[in-house]
């Protein structure tokens, strides 16, 4: 036993020490080709290892050094191609998803990485269903960073072209603490654009109520106005093709919708106005200029005046 005791000890400092030095080593080469890989290694040699987990094990826990080159490279490798008019951007989004994947609080990666993927070459990728995936897995993982809820909501206005989600995304966004309250004016144009008449009712309705803007209240009213002016013009022209489909002709005045039992009463606009019942049918309003952001009732090769985003209250 004498022999063993003090010999053990020895042993076990000494195969410490040895992998100590060891992981020491594979820390300084490490770092060593991670710098190589700055200053300039192929693309082609940094996807060669593509899975974020591998890569995340080799990092020895500098996953936020190794997100960063990917980031890098990333940007370079956009540029390239950008600069290149190229149509095709194939290693983009797995570049992309292996950033945030090893560091998923860089938020710049969602944030131009979705601006990268989602327009059409030559200005993008083309790739908007990848910056929507993306930029997903950035809200499940930064839920209280509202910038990346308008970056989702931006994608599906300008790139996908579907305002009802648009409107859901810049809703989602303008629940989180903090927000711009320009979020929930967003989230009713949306809607507004999407048909969602109802839905955008509500969030105008809500913005006039909680803003504490004048020029922001001023904004929701005149949105409120323009809604309620499109609605009451399709259904007066509903009533009108009925009107038609039972008389044989459209009615020339409202009167005749009355004594029809379509109606009760003469129809105004927002203003008091009358509504005007055009010989086909067509409903129009008389005062355009005064409800600047309605879409419907307005007369043929009506131009209407710049409007600002928010109108200036009285």
């Amino acid at each position: 036993m004498s022999a063993l005791g003090p010999t053990s000890p020895r042993r076990v400092t000494l195969v410490a020490s040895l992998l100590l030095a060891v992981c020491l080593l594979s820390s300084v080469l490490l770092l060593g080709r991670l710098d190589q890989l700055r200053q300039g290694a192929t693309l082609e040699e940094v996807l060669y290892i593509s899975s974020p987990q591998l890569l995340k094990r080799l990092s020895l826990g500098y996953n936020g050094l190794l997100a960063d080159i990917y980031w890098t490279r990333a940007v370079q490798y956009f540029g390239g191609k950008h600069h290149a008019n190229a149509q095709h951007y194939a290693l983009l989004a797995p570049l992309l998803e292996i950033t945030t994947a090893l560091d998923p609080q860089l938020t710049v990666a969602y944030e131009f990485g979705s601006n990268f993927l989602a327009p059409q070459p030559p200005g993008g990728a083309g790739m908007p269903q990848r910056a929507i995936e993306l930029t997903e897995f950035g809200i499940r993982n930064n839920p209280d960073d509202w910038h990346l809820y308008y970056d989702l909501g931006f994608i599906y206005y300008m790139d996908v072209k579907d305002y009802a989600k648009a409107a859901h995304a810049f809703a989602r966004g303008a629940q989180v603490p903090q927000a711009h309250p320009f979020l929930k004016l967003l989230a009713a144009q949306m809607a507004t654009h999407a048909g969602e008449l109802e839905t955008a009712r509500m969030l105008w309705t809500d913005t006039y109520q909680t803003s504490q803007d004048a020029n922001v209240r001023a904004n929701a009213l005149a949105h409120l106005e323009a809604l309620r002016v499109d609605e009451d013009v399709s259904n007066l022209e509903a009533l009108a093709a009925l009107y038609r489909r039972n008389a044989g002709q459209f009615p020339t005045k409202f009167s005749e919708l009355e004594r029809a039992g379509l109606l009760h009463g003469t129809p105004v606009d927002p203003l008091g106005l009358p509504y005007r019942l055009m010989p086909e049918g067509q409903i129009e309003v008389r005062d355009p200029d005064h409800l600047p952001f309605i879409e419907k009732g307005l007369p043929p090769g009506y131009v209407p005046p710049k409007v600002p985003k928010f109108l200036p209250a009285d």
